[in-house]
């Protein structure tokens, strides 16, 4: 399975602007009910990406007002990006090895497609061996 297989159906890409506050980015997520959002510069080009845990920990453990911060205060700015042909497993890798739970989608373009979440691919990992459970038990018990 790869990329496109699970987000060819999105019609929405969720994104915010750098220059909007981090107050406006969390109602955005909360509105959006996402764990994370791309951030664009005025010209619509991906420059990072927004986390609750980018909330949580540069701003709420801190102590910071975050009316008076703007997104591009605290987004993450090394993005680790795949392309709609990359495998489920080549993302669980990438997700492993850089200790992260989105990955940016690209493009043929390299234009931002929207982000992979650990939680959409364990979804079709365990839809996926749900299935084989079910097959299997349904050799070893057949229906009389």
């Amino acid at each position: 399975m790869k990329v496109s297989d699970l987000i060819g159906s999105r019609k929405e890409v969720f994104s915010i602007t750098e220059e909007m506050s981090v107050h406006q980015a969390a109602q955005y997520l909360r509105e959006k009910q996402v764990r994370s959002v791309g951030v664009v510069d005025g010209s619509g080009k991906l420059v990072g990406v927004i986390s609750h845990s980018d909330i949580s920990d540069k701003v709420a453990a801190e102590n910071k007002c975050p009316a008076w911060m703007k997104a591009s205060d605290i987004m993450t700015r090394e993005l680790v990006t795949v392309t709609q042909d990359l495998t489920v497993d080549d993302c669980l890798r990438l997700m492993e090895q850089n200790t992260i739970f989105h990955l940016i989608v690209l493009d043929e373009r390299q234009a931002f497609r929207g982000m992979l979440s650990v939680s959409d691919i364990l979804r079709v990992v365990a839809s996926d061996e749900k299935a084989r459970a079910d097959l299997l038990e349904s050799f070893i018990f057949p229906q009389r």
